[in-house]
């Protein structure tokens, strides 16, 4: 496949789960994609992987907590991808697993706010508008198909809210840079991540009951659905949130 060749992409969040996911498949697709994320160590090996491809456009550290290194990361990706015509902003807080699963709830909240919203809006408006200035291209953020329908408990909370704001943020944008650069937005269903692989049982049960296939969703179909938004093929789809859950349903 080579769609997307002659493009060049930046996937945030992309040294691990759904992002290296795409990063691969926007890869495989003709692009040649910049990486984003924390772990230096993560991010050689899929650079690695790019690069047996002649695909790999650069390498981009930063915290994404941290206001200031997003400022940076904003100018270093300015200045090192000039012909810049598609982000995906799939850099997301993890605080379910690992020492943040312990955190209160609201320090909890306060980590998704900075990195899923504040983040994804800075890194989305700064770039969309370099998109747009150089000729135009496509973005596409990552909410929660729950967002929209509610869930119980503190993880519901958490990510109806701020998964939420994503969500509407990314239909104003769409229209804020219309008609130059396309933004839509991809929520995941049950995906099987980190989390998912070690989940209870009764979660385990509970993610394949709620979709109408009958199984976990996979990072390849989040990278799939984000190839197709970004590819000629969506070139009339903008300002839309596109649920890939299997077809959920409140069992």
């Amino acid at each position: 496949m080579s769609d997307l060749s002659g493009r060049t992409a930046l996937v945030t969040g992309s040294t691990s789960g759904i992002g290296r996911e795409v990063a691969i498949a926007l890869a495989n697709a003709g692009a040649a994609v910049a990486i984003h994320g924390r772990s230096a160590v993560n991010a050689a090996d899929l650079a690695e992987i790019l690069g047996r491809q002649g695909r790999h456009a650069g390498t981009f550290l930063a915290d994404l907590s941290d206001a200031e290194a997003v400022t940076r990361l904003i100018d270093k990706v300015e200045d090192g991808l000039p012909n810049l015509d598609i982000l995906v902003a799939v850099a997301g807080a993890d605080v379910l697993t690992g020492e943040p699963a312990a955190w209160p709830f609201e320090r909890k909240l306060r980590q998704l706010i900075e990195v899923d919203v504040v983040a994804t809006i800075r890194l989305a408006r700064a770039l969309g508008a370099a998109i747009r200035d150089h000729g135009g291209g496509s973005i596409v953020t990552i909410g929660w198909d729950q967002a929209e329908v509610g869930m119980e408990g503190d993880s519901g909370e958490l990510f109806s809210a701020t998964k939420g704001a994503v969500m509407a943020f990314t239909r104003s944008l769409a229209r804020s840079l219309a008609p130059k650069v396309r933004v839509n937005c991809v929520a995941p269903g049950w995906i099987k991540t980190a989390w998912g692989d070690g989940a209870s049982e009764i979660w385990q049960k509970r993610a394949v009951r709620e979709s109408m296939l009958g199984r976990w969703g996979t990072p390849a179909d989040i990278a799939a659905a984000v190839h197709w938004l970004v590819s000629a093929d969506a070139a009339f789809v903008t300002g839309q949130v596109v649920s890939v859950n299997g077809g959920f349903r409140r069992a």
